[in-house]
């Protein structure tokens, strides 16, 4: 039984991922990768200019700005949409 050479199973363990960083068509966000990725809270409602009746919002904190992100509830729940609110606006999303 031979081994490989380190070179060659570096090689071999990147080409996977050379190939994914050529491909030139962006990867949809389903709801499932966000949930597993992103720290996020619910939201009740979607604020009003992501409001629509066939969405679901979460949110996220970064720096002094909240994050927005809304979800179609058809198929694996695609991202639609974004919105970014100044943290000092926080009173004005939740009406």
């Amino acid at each position: 039984m031979t081994f490989m050479k380190p070179l060659t199973l570096l090689l071999a363990l990147s080409l996977p991922t050379l190939a994914l960083a050529d491909n030139p068509e962006p990867m949809p966000l389903s709801y499932a990768v966000f949930e597993a990725a992103i720290p996020h809270m619910d939201l009740a409602e979607c604020p009003r200019d992501l409001a629509a009746e066939d969405r679901f919002c979460r949110v996220t904190v970064s720096h002094d700005e909240v994050h927005v992100f809304a979800f179609s509830y058809d198929g694996d729940s695609p991202f639609v949409g974004h919105a970014t609110y100044p943290a000092d606006g926080l009173e004005a999303l939740l009406q």
